[in-house]
């Protein structure tokens, strides 16, 4: 007679844990063993800070004044959590075409093993690449102007929307060729463009600058201006409300995104098959 133990408390979390470091350190191994993206990824933001701190910075304005490359970190900070779906969606199609996502859902794991693995993954990714874009920024002159609670907040609004997009990039990955994952910066580009990454909205047609207040990532950049007290910060009763709110919805835009894109990606994976 088969008797059948019930999981005791907190066990299922336990073994979602296990399965999913354990699935993050192979993807940080094949992420380490693989130089040219490391490479790749971190010195790209790097020449945009350069290319707009030192070609584009001397032409350009910042409302209310203050030093353009204080105004533009924030900006490459976000834009480089937003870019990183990119990788994902490359990583996660790569995975499925080669029947990796397929040995993982055959595999004695917790279900959800490969997805958290992959967003933790992501997250160490990011992590590397903001330090190296902070450490290029202080060398550039950039500086936060607040206290150390501030300042952790604001490094906590970038990773929300990083692992906000790494949903949206686990998603696409699922559902997409490697071939069009390569294609994948292609929407991302003008996403971080068409906002107040490199110049303020009041700087653009009013058309082209409503969007732009209106973006994900002009509030997630914004949040970080005014939580590291830089240059480009806005207060209340100074501009537009997206801006005047941009603490708000740099929380309600990746709140949104993974109430979205999280249960769509689950669902996908569940169902996918070679």
């Amino acid at each position: 007679m088969t008797t059948l133990v019930a999981p005791a408390p907190g066990s299922a979390l336990r073994w979602l844990a296990a399965d999913s470091w354990t699935i993050a350190k192979r993807d940080l191994v094949h992420w380490v063993r693989n130089p040219t993206a490391i490479v790749f990824g971190v010195t790209f933001p790097v020449m945009f800070v350069l290319l707009f701190g030192y070609v584009f910075g001397s032409a350009i304005s910042v409302p209310g004044g203050g030093d353009y490359r204080e105004f533009l970190m924030p900006g490459m900070f976000a834009q480089a959590m937003i870019s990183g779906a990119a990788s994902t969606v490359a990583i996660v199609s790569t995975d499925r075409a080669r029947g990796v996502t397929d040995r993982f859902r055959s595999m004695p794991v917790s279900r959800g093993a490969a997805l958290v693995g992959r967003s933790i993954a992501d997250l160490c990714n990011s992590a590397l690449e903001l330090t190296v874009l902070v450490v290029c920024g202080l060398l550039v002159g950039w500086v936060t102007r607040t206290g150390p609670l501030a300042v952790l907040a604001g490094i906590g609004v970038l990773f929300l929307m990083r692992f906000a997009m790494i949903w949206v990039g686990i998603f696409l990955g699922l559902i997409v060729s490697p071939e069009a994952a390569g294609m994948a910066w292609a929407p991302i580009f003008p996403l971080s463009m068409v906002a107040n990454t490199f110049v303020s909205p009041e700087q653009m047609p009013a058309w082209l600058g409503t969007i732009a207040e209106w973006n994900p990532v002009s509030a997630t950049a914004g949040a970080a201006r005014i939580l590291f007290g830089n240059a480009g910060a806005v207060t209340a009763g100074t501009a537009s409300w997206p801006a005047q709110n941009a603490l708000v919805l740099a929380v309600l835009w990746p709140l949104l995104i993974v109430a979205v894109f999280l249960p769509l990606a689950v669902r996908r994976y569940a169902r996918a098959a070679r």
